[in-house]
């Protein structure tokens, strides 16, 4: 049996590709054991769209979500005012680009995050409230089948993939 595969933020393996340079590296046995069995393909979608680290923080505008985003309406902005929102987007590609390549049916992405948030991401305010609310690669993993899982929701992924309730 072929072990699945887990298309997982750059930031949670320690990569300093945050927003703010920085990482958000999550320590659990299970990340360590997939990574050693090869089953981890890693990715930052916004670096892959081009994106420099550091870079002005963004938000999706008013209160919305990826979906949104994907269906034309709404934006990502960042704090200079720029509109990053085609920027998201060629991100978001990248990673169901690589997903699918690689065969990945599973995701670990980094909440609150406009991009890879997949419980809530902020309000876009800039103001730090966040809101339920799924980022643009997210959503767009989710409209071709993957299950995404947020960095709290690791053990989550353990239980199904022990269980066996892999979708399809």
């Amino acid at each position: 049996m072929t072990l699945p595969k887990i298309l997982i933020s750059a930031c949670l393996l320690g990569r300093p590709v945050r927003y703010n340079g920085s990482a958000k590296p999550v320590l659990h046995p299970a990340l360590r054991a997939w990574q050693k069995a090869g089953q981890l393909v890693i990715i930052c979608p916004e670096v892959a769209a081009g994106f420099s680290t550091p870079r002005p923080p963004a938000e999706i505008t008013q209160g919305q979500s990826g979906p949104d985003v994907l269906a034309s309406t709404a934006r990502v902005q960042d704090t200079t005012g720029a509109d990053v929102t085609d920027q998201f987007i060629t991100g978001a590609k990248i990673a169901l680009a690589l997903a699918q390549e690689q065969n990945c049916k599973f995701a670990i992405l980094t909440d609150a995050s406009p991009s890879c948030g997949s419980t809530h991401i902020y309000d876009g305010a800039f103001q730090g409230q966040k809101h339920p609310g799924t980022g643009v690669t997210t959503a767009l993993l989710r409209a071709h089948g993957m299950q995404v899982f947020a960095e709290t929701e690791i053990d989550g992924l353990v239980a199904c993939l022990s269980k066996g309730r892999i979708k399809n």
